[in-house]
């Protein structure tokens, strides 16, 4: 089966263009604005948003939600505007081959996948026989380890040879030298965050300056952990309306004073905004390094290829945090990365700090072992089968993946209890049927799982990263700049009817139509009255179309004089129900933009992003949200929560 957009392809170079009804308004002429270049994007593609905002339906308003053109004839016409699309079919085809779990609009969550759907289907049906529960069966799992962060960066060797297989694959994904740098696998990317700041020797660097438009969990998690260690916290501040960098104060508080000899502090900084899409200079963490800061990358909200276009032979940061999940679309979790120079190992403190992980194979199977309580000679032998396989090349000191509270010297016997108990796993959590037999077959299993995992030699495919790398970042990154940019143009063309003056649907916070922006994009809708559509009530009803979106807080806002005016109307409270009692937080940081959020990834077709602008569309519908929660009352007997 092709995918719509192959098939959309193939129709447009034969010239099929049927030409369905739809209503029209004409918008008034717009004066265009000159302006010099910014930078060398738009010194190489001067008339991209020129370019890009004519092709659409130039000088037309869509103010009715039936009068949108059909998937096919917008297809036609993005493909006008972008007739290098067809280039990227090979990713389409992809798509259609390898996951078929894409049935609904997947734009909540941005970062790396490491598998494909049919990669992961595969290793299930070879291994059906083997888990009873083979529908949550994952590629590897993962297991605390209490062990402090310089120690592990210092003697944790490189783990077992599946988790060196995968660490070895990620570094060459990034391009990074495994001579220049280490890494250690962490539970998500605030834990990677909160150990950093757990052994950065704030005592005599004091200073903590991050460069964020949002509010972030992992960032908030830093920041409060650094507060306690005696840090001293700055932040960027974003200009308003578009949210650019106020480059004049964020210069300022990066450029070390004449009087100043010791290393200033971190400077934590993304290339990328994951809300906005706004992309920064990697020239900030030159001028950082330059002054005295470590730096910290914070690569999370990059696209697949986007490291290939860093620069980090210029600009090597002293620390980098990646992300990466399982599969696209159906199994989001995975672990973060922590990459660390091996020259600045040196500088950091011991901790006690959790978070670090090891990966191991999967322990679905295991269950089973769980629900019996077995002899201790039985789980003994279990214990040793798996260490021996999982850290064969661990010494006596090193920390056992098994438990997350081992600690060295405790003894076998210690172990084989906690094998009994909730800390064997994260995913033994059933202690009800402790009673029952354990049958000889589950010790089979556990020796056939190992098998299929490969220990002792292990060949680890990551289908996702091989496809990515095959196609290559003009290919990968073209795609997602196409559909970013047609998506703001289509939303910028929904206005509410029936108004003496324009009253758009949609407002776009940050850059809009930009060769250069990320694919990550944030915004809000308003209703024909003028007021905001809360973002949570806008990402539930998209639920309920197949649509998954999610939602951010922009902070750190600044405004200009002229815009004095603006500030009361355009921020609101930050509404968190995580508050930390007792903590102090200034005014300012807590005033902001709750919006709706969205972000492209590498699969992401055009078929996605019409069915968002089509879902987006029916808010200028004024009982739209009403007539959704009665239908949904209908359906389901109860009142919809907002």
């Amino acid at each position: 089966m092709k995918s719509p957009c192959l098939r959309e392809v193939e129709q447009v170079f034969q010239g099929c263009c049927p030409n369905p009804p739809f209503r029209i308004v004409e918008s008034p002429p717009q004066q265009k604005v000159v302006s010099m270049p910014r930078n060398i994007f738009a010194v190489c593609h001067p008339n991209f948003a020129d370019t890009t905002a004519s092709s659409f339906f130039p000088n037309t308003l869509f103010t009715n939600h039936e009068s949108l053109p059909s998937l096919q004839e917008s297809f036609v016409q993005f493909i006008k505007a972008y007739p290098q699309y067809s280039e990227t079919c090979q990713i389409d085809k992809i798509r259609a081959q390898e996951y078929h779990n894409l049935s609904h609009v997947c734009l909540d969550y941005n970062g790396i996948g490491l598998f494909s759907d049919s990669q992961l289907q595969s290793q299930l049906a070879s291994s059906s026989s083997l888990s009873p529960h083979s529908s949550n069966f994952p590629v590897f799992d993962v297991s605390f380890k209490a062990v402090n962060l310089k120690s592990q960066l210092l003697h944790g060797g490189q783990g077992s040879d599946l988790e060196s297989a995968i660490k070895q694959r990620i570094m060459e994904y990034l391009k990074i030298s495994q001579n220049e740098y280490c890494m250690v696998f962490t539970a998500n990317r605030s834990s990677a965050f909160k150990l950093l700041a757990e052994s950065y020797p704030f005592g005599s660097s004091r200073k903590l300056l991050t460069v964020y438009d949002h509010e972030s969990e992992a960032l908030g998690t830093m920041v409060d952990t650094s507060e306690k260690r005696g840090a001293f916290i700055t932040s960027a501040e974003f200009k308003w309306p578009r949210l650019r960098v106020n480059s004049a104060r964020l210069r300022k508080m990066i450029v070390r004073k004449k009087n100043e000899k010791n290393s200033r502090g971190l400077f934590v900084f993304p290339l990328q905004s994951r809300v906005t899409g706004a992309r920064y200079s990697y020239q900030w963490m030159s001028l950082a390094q330059e002054n005295g800061w470590h730096v910290l990358l914070d690569a999370c909200a990059l696209g697949p290829k986007d490291m290939d276009s860093l620069g980090l032979s210029l600009c090597h940061p002293d620390f980098l945090v990646c992300s990466f999940y399982k599969v696209l679309g159906s199994n989001p979790t995975g672990f973060g990365c922590l990459i660390v120079k091996k020259s600045v190992v040196s500088i950091l403190e011991a901790s006690t700090s959790a978070g670090i992980v090891t990966l191991v194979p999967p322990t679905q199977l295991l269950r089973s072992l769980e629900d019996s309580s077995g002899t201790d000679k039985e789980l003994e032998q279990m214990y040793n089968i798996w260490i021996k396989a999982d850290d064969k090349n661990a010494s006596n000191s090193s920390t056992c993946s098994i438990s997350a509270q081992h600690s060295s010297g405790k003894s076998t016997e210690g172990n084989i209890s906690r094998m009994k108990g909730k800390e064997f796993s994260s995913t033994f959590t059933d202690p009800e049927h402790s009673g029952k037999e354990k049958s000889e077959e589950s010790i089979a299993s556990l020796h056939q799982i190992l098998e299929l995992e490969g220990h002792g030699d292990c060949a680890c495919e990551c289908r996702y990263l091989d496809q990515v790398d095959s196609l290559g970042m003009r290919i990968v990154n073209n795609r997602q700049r196409y559909l970013i940019n047609w998506l703001i143009t289509a939303l910028m063309k929904l206005q509410h009817p029936n108004r003496l003056e324009c009253l758009p649907l949609v407002k776009i916070y940050g850059p809009r139509i930009k060769f250069d922006r990320g694919a990550a994009l944030a915004f809000n809708l308003y209703d024909w009255k003028g007021k905001k559509v809360d973002p949570t009530l806008v990402q539930k009803l998209a639920d309920r179309n197949n649509i998954s979106l999610s939602h951010g807080f922009l902070h750190q806002i600044w405004f200009p004089d002229k815009y004095d005016q603006e500030i009361e109307s355009v921020l609101e409270k930050r509404e968190s129900q995580e508050k930390e009692e007792g903590r102090n937080r200034s005014k300012k940081a807590e005033l902001g933009i709750a919006v709706v959020t969205i972000a492209l990834n590498f699969l992401t077709n055009f078929e996605d992003t019409y069915r968002l602008w089509a879902f987006i569309a029916q808010f200028l519908d004024a009982d739209f949200a009403e007539k959704e929660r009665w239908r949904y009352t209908a359906l389901n007997q109860k009142t919809m929560e907002v």
